[in-house]
């Protein structure tokens, strides 16, 4: 729940955004809130990141982008209310099995290859396990399949891994059950990305990423799912979600 001075903030920023495509100075956001000092306005903007409600980006001066609003404000253009602003890129896919697999298949992704696919423009990356779209459940399993990805879909650096979702808390983020996700490895996440996040180092979801303070909440697409909070040091980001694939 947003205080007062938080929601005439996120306010006032969403209608600017919406009327001049660009976020309101500090001083204009000082001025419209009837502050004092802009250090006010420096508690409120960390607050609402914080909260996942926008984010600020990097090395962009007056950057501010709404990830999501309140139910009183209503929804963002093109969003549907509960949409926290991941849309993902979902594409018919195919599956193929690794029948060149070993005895003991390789569970880590880091060490599962990507196979590029010769002019077809797509990378065939193993699925790797499943992951708990719902109550965590063991992430790595073996790799038992490879699934062909656009290379669009692929960012140039970094490694990728799919894994197979298993559960309905991401429904209103459009990710179904049996879906496969695409996955960037990556340490670090911002507030509102999809994630794969490991709990307490032997279970894993997937879920939207919200620092608060010292804790992690990672919260459902469902509102028949109850969003989790643990302490920092129980979570660990294993890959941000880059796209899906869904089969028929």
């Amino acid at each position: 729940m947003l205080t007062k001075k938080q929601l005439q903030l996120l306010e006032f920023i969403h209608k600017r955004l919406q009327k001049d495509g660009v976020p309101p100075s500090f001083d204009e956001m000082k001025i419209a809130l009837d502050l004092r000092s802009k250090s006010g306005i420096h508690r409120l903007i960390t607050a609402l990141e914080e909260r996942g409600f926008i984010r600020r980006l990097a090395h962009r001066a007056r950057a501010i982008e709404i990830i999501r609003l309140p139910e009183s404000l209503g929804t963002l253009p093109g969003r549907a209310a509960g949409d926290n602003g991941f849309r993902p890129q979902v594409i018919d896919g195919g599956r193929s099995d690794l029948s060149d697999a070993p005895g003991t298949p390789e569970t880590d992704p880091k060490h599962t290859a990507p196979k590029s696919v010769p002019n077809t423009g797509v990378t065939e990356l193993a699925i790797v396990g499943r992951i708990a779209a719902g109550v965590p459940i063991e992430a790595i399993n073996q790799a038992s399949a490879h699934i062909a990805v656009p290379n669009a879909m692929l960012s140039s650096s970094g490694q990728h891994y799919a894994l197979e979702v298993r559960g309905d808390s991401m429904i209103e983020a459009g990710i179904n059950d049996g879906d496969v996700v695409v996955v960037r490895e990556s340490g670090v996440a911002d507030n509102g990305e999809i994630v794969v996040a490991l709990v307490e180092g032997h279970e894993a979801t997937l879920k939207y990423y919200h620092r608060r303070g010292n804790s992690i909440e990672l919260q459902a697409a469902n509102p028949a799912y109850p969003n989790r909070v643990y302490p920092e040091s129980k979570v660990e980001v294993q890959g941000r979600l880059v796209g899906l694939i869904r089969t028929y």
